[in-house]
């Protein structure tokens, strides 16, 4: 229980149909130093607020903190991943491992079988499978962040606002009259709530990293074009502080930490036709090669299809139909087979 709306509906939902309930909220970093903010999935807040809800569905309520595994997991990965010139996705990983590893392992000690969350997605199970499919809401759907579960944790799952829309969900918890119910959604990553990566960053990395280096910005056929104050403030797509004068908009098209250059180009030399995953994690089995599959590279992004190049133990490549704009190395790539999320992995 994050403290918003669809987990407090979630656990709602799980008390009225008999089982009983136990309401948990993880404590990570973000509940410590860094203030939470009202569009921030976490805060002293959101803590208050789960309980708050817990006790109007009169269920007990348990706070674990998961600050050592979360900082181990989630923000050390972080920093080393823009280190090296790539732009992460921190809430996968947070779902990977804090939401539901750690969290089952906690809910063991408890004595409880199954875990439940607020996540708009569905667990369909049949024939003695569980697959892990998109949500009835596709706007609010979020099985893009859910492709490193692990396929115990997916066995033991339960998401019960999957088959609601947003409105819905909100109305459930109006007539309930639960505190979360007009509560804003989560947007920010909630170890940094302000935006400011790179100040972040600064405070992670030792002084004169290379990732605070100045450095120099060609254009993708080598003309120098400028100098930049580190390439840890840019990212796949970006415009903001490049320089002008061009004749068309330009991009940052690749980052190259080893020599700390910044490479931008047009709006096409953006375009990719095969994109290539590594770190893979398959809820069922890897599909085999040749498949036609659909993948999604950001969270609001949309599927792209195309198929299965090559596959071997911890990569895939695929092969899209059509080309696809600012596929960014460190982001994650989830691939489907219609509405079922096959998994997933790191662009590289």
């Amino acid at each position: 229980m994050s403290g918003g709306v669809d987990s407090s509906v979630a656990a709602a939902l799980i008390a009225e149909r008999g089982d009983q309930a136990v309401g948990a909220t993880i404590k990570t970093f973000c509940y410590g130093t860094t203030p939470g903010t009202s569009k921030s999935c976490c805060g002293l807040e959101g803590i208050a607020d789960a309980r708050a809800v817990a006790q109007r569905l009169g269920i007990s309520h348990h706070v674990f903190d998961l600050e050592e595994e979360f900082t181990r997991d989630v923000i050390d990965d972080f920093v080393a991943e823009y280190a090296r010139g790539r732009t992460p996705n921190p809430c996968v990983l947070c779902n990977s491992h804090t939401k539901f590893r750690d969290l089952l392992r906690r809910a063991r000690m408890l004595g409880c079988d199954r875990i439940a969350t607020g996540h708009y997605a569905r667990v369909v199970r049949e024939n003695g499978t569980s697959r892990l499919c998109r949500a009835v809401d596709r706007t609010k759907d979020q099985t893009y962040f859910l492709w490193g579960l692990d396929p115990e944790a997916l066995e033991r799952l339960e998401l019960p606002v999957g088959e609601l829309s947003k409105p819905e969900v909100r109305g459930r918890a109006r007539a309930l009259g639960l505190v979360t119910a007009e509560k804003p959604e989560s947007f920010d990553i909630c170890f940094v709530p302000d935006g400011d990566y790179a100040g972040f960053l600064a405070t992670r990395l030792e002084d004169g990293h290379a990732a605070f280096q100045p450095g120099p910005m060609i254009t993708t056929d080598g003309a120098a074009v400028g100098e930049h104050d580190g390439y840890c403030r840019f990212t796949i797509g970006q415009r903001k502080g490049l320089p002008g004068g061009f004749e068309e908009p330009m991009y940052v098209v690749r980052i190259e930490p080893e020599d700390r250059t910044v490479v931008i180009g047009p709006a096409d030399a953006l375009d990719s036709r095969r994109v290539t995953v590594a770190g893979t994690n398959w809820l069922s089995g890897p599909p085999e090669e040749g498949r036609e599959v659909g993948v999604q590279i950001r969270h609001r992004g949309s599927e792209v299809p195309g198929r299965i190049e090559e596959l071997s133990a911890d990569r895939v490549t695929v092969r899209l139909y059509d080309p696809h704009r600012a596929v960014t190395p460190g982001q994650s790539a989830a691939v489907y087979d219609g509405d079922v999320l096959l998994g997933g992995g790191r662009i590289r």
